[in-house]
């Protein structure tokens, strides 16, 4: 029911940013928790950043700490992250996922997440 579409992604340099959107359409997405994933190629999907309905909670992977922040705009039903000192290990497939249930003890495992977007390509060189 919910449709989500990534935008933003593309190709850097090591050190560069980029600021990934997922707009959402539906009733529900507001009532949403909502997170990040990537996926590169030969590995599994691993999860990037949860948020949680209104911003106030937020949980990284170790592997971004301190790079990367996610937010969300709910009145314009729309995620975001925004990526800083990219690195080449960062190159994948991100997608936006949206978790019905938004648990305070929910967490990164893709299984939780039931809606998902079709993914934008983040590609950084050295």
């Amino acid at each position: 029911q919910v449709r989500l579409v990534e935008s933003g992604g593309g190709s850097v340099q090591a050190g560069g940013s980029l600021r990934l959107s997922c707009a959402a359409s539906g009733y529900s997405y507001s009532t949403y928790c909502m997170g990040w994933f990537r996926q590169a190629p030969g590995k599994d999907r691993e999860g990037v950043a949860r948020i949680s309905i209104s911003g106030a909670r937020t949980y990284y992977d170790d592997s971004v700490k301190g790079r990367f922040t996610i937010s969300r705009d709910n009145a314009k039903n729309t995620l975001f992250l925004q990526m800083n000192s990219l690195k080449p290990e960062d190159t994948a497939m991100y997608y936006c996922a949206a978790d019905p249930t938004c648990r305070r003890s929910g967490t990164l495992d893709p299984g939780e997440y039931n809606y998902w977007g079709q993914g934008t390509q983040v590609t950084v060189s050295s």
